[in-house]
């Protein structure tokens, strides 16, 4: 891309998602417009791709709010039926006591137990039957996370394939209307038997001490444990398997990173997870709107305009990220926002990492190289985006 040259911007564009091309257009932006007015598909809305800038707009929920959507394109008439009751599209008050009784049963003491199911799962998935013959990655990828998640729900066995592929479809549709539906009927029989018959499972624990105003304000409404049920299956599930696959796709390009995973051993795991959450950028944009007059690198900004954030393009800001366009499984620091920023850290950080750090791991027990035999798929997606389909072998080690 010609660097004075202004490319054609059109972030709405799948094409350059589904190609995996879109990347020249953020780095044109960072460098000549970080603070852009995008028109087209309706009413125009700003882009910031500055790490600094997009970090600003998220720590800041009384200037830039979520509960009026956070995605471009989303269904206007969707969004007010989950506003302030779904975490992704609520804010303080209510954003700050709902996340707070979600991650309590995420929090330090039941670790022990999630990352024990993590393993066991990696080791279901992650057999001698992968090594040493051609498979689509996305296939191990996509069942990982979700695999967890139905568990720690005690979602029944069967119900698992089905869940995953409706909440990925429903992800991928800007409406979402039919498969929300079909997940959301699925969540309001489950919660009824689980009110009926609790365990010791994620959704009868909300139901059971989900509230509000913490422990002094009202209960959890079905509605609104149904809709963050979804929510927290619908993250879980995408998030991980796009890092996973983006992962062993990075690993196929850059073979001496592989080599150097291994010979850091368990220690560079860790860090190895980071940079793959920094590559794959999962989690493309995220949008607020303007509650109150702002100022952003000298442009301002009206109440009731959309306000994108390009979280992909922070990862691979130049002023934060020396050599962004490298994949470094010993990058340090680190300053990623994979997961976002300020309160709308998401709610499942701390779980992919145990299931991405698991699962690197294991293949750096067992395989010798990666490589790639055809061409990968991408998503057509500007706000979920990651490999759809990657074609590989994994070498098992001599």
């Amino acid at each position: 891309m010609n660097p004075e040259a202004p490319p054609v911007i059109d972030l709405l564009d799948p094409g350059p998602f589904a190609r995996d091309d879109f990347w020249d257009t953020l780095a044109w932006l960072r460098a000549h417009a970080p603070v852009y007015r995008h028109q087209g598909g309706g009413a125009p809305f700003w882009v910031l791709t500055k790490h600094r800038d997009i970090t600003a707009v998220y720590a800041d929920s009384t200037r830039f709010g979520s509960r009026f959507g956070m995605r471009v394109g989303s269904d206007v008439a969707a969004v007010a039926a989950v506003s302030q009751r779904m975490l992704i599209v609520s804010d303080p008050p209510q954003h700050t006591a709902v996340k707070r009784t979600l991650m309590e049963w995420f929090g330090p003491a039941r670790m022990p137990r999630v990352e024990r199911l993590v393993r066991r799962v990696v080791d279901e998935l992650v057999t001698d039957d992968v090594l040493d013959r051609p498979l689509d990655f996305i296939e191990v990828a996509k069942r990982l996370p979700n695999h967890v998640v139905c568990a720690l729900m005690d979602l029944p066995r069967a119900d698992w394939d089905w869940v995953g592929a409706v909440t990925t479809e429903a992800f991928d549709d800007t409406s979402g209307t039919y498969a929300n539906g079909e997940i959301f009927l699925y969540f309001a029989d489950l919660l009824a038997t689980r009110r009926a018959h609790p365990g010791d499972d994620f959704v009868s624990w909300v139901a059971a001490h989900g509230r509000v105003d913490g422990d002094g304000g009202r209960p959890l409404t079905d509605e609104e444990i149904i809709f963050n049920c979804n929510g927290v299956l619908s993250g879980a599930n995408e998030t991980t398997r796009y890092v996973a696959a983006g992962a062993l796709l990075a690993f196929a390009r850059f073979p001496e990173q592989w080599e150097r995973l291994r010979a850091l051993g368990a220690a560079g795991v860790p860090g190895a997870v980071e940079e793959a959450l920094r590559w794959a950028s999962p989690g493309v944009h995220a949008m607020r709107t303007v509650l109150r007059p702002a100022e952003i690198a000298g442009q301002r900004l009206r109440p009731g305009e959309r306000v994108t954030l390009w979280n992909a393009s922070a990862n691979r800001d130049e002023e934060v990220f020396e050599e962004p366009d490298r994949f470094l499984v010993d990058r340090s620091p680190n300053r990623h926002l994979a997961f976002g920023h300020g309160r709308h850290l998401c709610l499942g950080a701390r779980m992919a990492r145990c299931e991405l750090d698991a699962l690197l791991r294991r293949l750096a027990g067992s395989v010798g190289r990666v490589e790639l035999l055809g061409a990968p798929s991408f998503t057509p997606s500007n706000f979920t985006w990651g490999v759809s389909a990657l074609p590989l072998r994994l070498h098992g080690r001599a």
